[in-house]
């Protein structure tokens, strides 16, 4: 039978009491903890003069890997980029370029003849290089974009809905620091997302904000039409990414194909193919390689809005680009 006798606080032998006493003890642990990772020194970049040898050989080859789509050599650029970080976990370039590779292994999985559970690690090492970086070097929003898509990913491989939040803000923080850039990396990283969920209408509508941000007005969204803006042009300030460039070859076809995919996903089959059409507007468009893909989109845009919806679909089917196995070679690959 249980005493009606309130029970003492648990005491020594010279009856002080020491619960409390553990308590108050480990509080002020806990604090000495807190306050002594506050006050550790943070970790600082090293400057783009500082950068070593080993770091600009394997930027060297991570380049010649994207550009020539040269899936089958991530492993061995994952090994260059690692041992020059592992060199200097100081450098900003290195962690970004680290988790571009990750998250290449990871998106163009498709490529693969089986594809193993392991392949969501290179989420959560994408993720972390790419926190690395945005650490280091916090003005760089491109960095910033593709941390905010890589904690989407992981949020959704872990069903963990705090990191899919903190994704999709730190995407609208991404948005703010650079639109023109952003409004793209958002919508594709949310365009996997269900086609008549809120996110994804949402993802759509960045597509299309961003072609305002770079037209420097708002494109009629039955009726599109951008070739009078083909005149605008330029390598230089932050519209550069509008168009094509050393890093991305084909960033303009690329773009247009994957809007076109959410369009069809989105069933708007008829905007779908004007979209898709701008790509033919750049005069690289002979020389890039997915032209046939392209082209084969616009013949089968109607067929496709079912397989593009689809969640698993048979090996060799179409699937809307993010999914796809350009999915980075799209715009990257020379």
């Amino acid at each position: 039978m249980t005493s009606s006798v309130a029970r003492r606080p648990k005491t020594n032998v010279r009856g002080v009491a020491i619960l409390p006493l553990l308590a108050a003890v480990a509080a002020a642990a806990a604090g000495c903890a807190r306050l002594a990772e506050w006050a550790a020194p943070r970790k600082r970049a090293t400057t783009l003069a500082e950068r070593r040898p080993s770091a600009l050989k394997a930027d060297a080859l991570m380049w010649q890997t994207l550009h020539g789509g040269q899936y089958e050599r991530i492993d061995d650029t994952l090994t260059a980029l690692t041992a020059a970080y592992l060199e200097n976990p100081r450098d900003a370039v290195t962690a970004g370029h680290l988790g571009f590779m990750h998250t290449w292994r990871l998106s163009e999985r498709a490529r693969l003849d089986a594809v193993p559970p392991t392949i969501t690690d290179h989420a959560v090492l994408a993720r972390r290089y790419f926190g690395e970086s945005v650490q280091l070097d916090p003005g760089d929003a491109r960095i910033l974009g593709f941390y905010g898509s890589l904690l989407l990913a992981e949020g959704k491989i872990h069903q963990d809905e705090t990191l899919t939040r903190r994704g999709y803000y730190t995407l609208r923080d991404a948005i703010d620091a650079w639109p023109e850039f952003n409004y793209f990396t958002a919508g594709y990283a949310m365009s996997q997302l269900p086609y008549d969920s809120r996110r994804y209408a949402e993802a759509l509508d960045f597509q299309w904000r961003n072609l305002d941000v770079c037209a420097g007005r708002k494109i009629d969204r039955q009726h599109p039409s951008y070739g009078e803006f083909m005149v605008n042009e330029t390598k230089q300030g932050p519209k550069r990414v509008c168009w094509n460039s050393w890093i991305a070859p084909h960033n303009f076809e690329g773009f247009f194909l994957n809007m076109g995919d959410m369009l069809v996903k989105a069933g708007q089959v008829e905007t779908a193919t004007r979209i898709y059409a701008m790509a033919h507007l750049t005069r690289d468009y002979a020389a890039w390689k997915y032209r046939d893909v392209l082209e084969a989109r616009i013949r089968d845009a109607q067929r496709n809005v079912v397989l593009f919806r689809a969640t698993d679909l048979p090996g060799g089917q179409s699937q809307i680009m993010v999914q796809s196995r350009f999915a980075c070679a799209g715009c990257h690959e020379e």
